[in-house]
């Protein structure tokens, strides 16, 4: 079974999206972390509200720190803005998704970004496990 390890700095916004996502769209095919290089005390109760609005409930998340651990237990690292906080290990496959920080946005701003993350987790499944 592949695993996806989303990261960007907080762990709060657009890394807890996209972990509900692809644990919606993939259910037990696929495992999914989410950490952050520096997480926050909370996820962020707007990205709670946008995806509650597409029936994805992600109040139970918290954020996570980053560790070498969840990185090397990856196949695929999926990194939101957190530069190189990082570590590289060969063998990964890492992306970096350019998505703006739903941090301080209203709710119609993070709906764009949900979206966003949506539809590159859904290419991103489609490539990791072809029909």
């Amino acid at each position: 079974m592949p695993s996806v390890l989303f990261v960007c700095v907080h762990n709060a916004g657009r890394s807890q999206m996209a972990a509900g996502w692809l644990r919606e769209l993939a259910g037990d095919r696929v495992e999914v972390r989410s950490a952050g290089s520096a997480p926050a005390d909370r996820i962020n109760p707007v990205a709670v509200e946008a995806m509650n609005e597409v029936g994805i409930d992600i109040t139970g998340a918290q954020p996570k720190v980053l560790t070498t651990d969840a990185v090397e237990a990856s196949d695929v690292v999926i990194t939101m803005g957190c530069g190189d906080a990082c570590p590289i290990f060969p063998g990964r496959r890492y992306e970096d998704w350019k998505l703006d920080d739903p941090a301080g946005q209203g709710v119609e701003a993070v709906r764009e970004i949900r979206d966003e993350i949506k539809s590159r987790v859904e290419k991103l499944l489609a490539d990791l496990l072809p029909a």
